[in-house]
């Protein structure tokens, strides 16, 4: 079907994906239907497919998004250094980038599950790229003696739960502001990683 004269989809398009971000993140992918989504762009429930395929197709374009976008700013990150000025490095990184985004964060955790199959492959594998620049600190410290892990696969995504829990409870306008709780969770992170 043909876009209608006058539609603008590097306007519409965007605005549908953040109108099913907000939605899904606020009721569950589940719960929010196509005509929803529509309503709230103010369209038609059929002129949602000018833009987008399905609500599959759309809960994997965000999600791949979100990933994208971590996996090129981790890239561009400078995480070097010995294993502890690395470890600490990826934590700050981890709070900074993560917070800003709850609706991202809460939708690449969440609705995991509701991905087809060939989806979630994606997805994890994905993830499995982020975790893995974790785990590669995290066995650099264990061959340096600087950390003391048992399990490297174990503390990576124990670790990355930790950092991503602080998007569920972290408020701007409490008594903590950001800087404070990236010093409080580096100290937490070297010490359960600590020789």
């Amino acid at each position: 079907m043909a876009r209608k004269q006058g539609s603008h989809s590097d306007i519409t398009g965007p605005k549908v994906r953040d109108a099913a971000l907000r939605l899904i993140a606020q009721h569950g992918y589940a719960a929010v239907s196509m005509r929803q989504i529509a309503a709230e762009v103010g369209v038609q429930a059929g002129a949602l497919y000018n833009y987008i395929a399905d609500k599959q197709s759309l809960l994997f374009e965000l999600m791949q998004s979100h990933m994208d976008a971590v996996l090129g700013a981790v890239a561009a990150e400078d995480l070097g250094g010995d294993p502890v000025t690395a470890l600490e490095r990826f934590t700050r990184f981890h709070i900074q980038f993560h917070l800003p985004r709850r609706d991202q964060v809460f939708l690449s955790y969440m609705e995991l599950r509701n991905l087809d199959p060939d989806n979630f492959a994606q997805i994890e594998a994905m993830r499995r790229q982020y975790e893995d620049t974790l785990e590669t600190i995290l066995k650099s410290g264990v061959a340096s003696g600087a950390f003391a892990v048992t399990d490297t696969r174990v503390a990576t995504l124990g670790l990355i739960a930790l950092l991503t829990g602080i998007t569920n409870w972290y408020d701007p306008n409490g008594r903590l502001d950001i800087d404070a709780v990236q010093e409080i969770y580096t100290e937490l992170v070297r010490k359960a990683v600590a020789s």
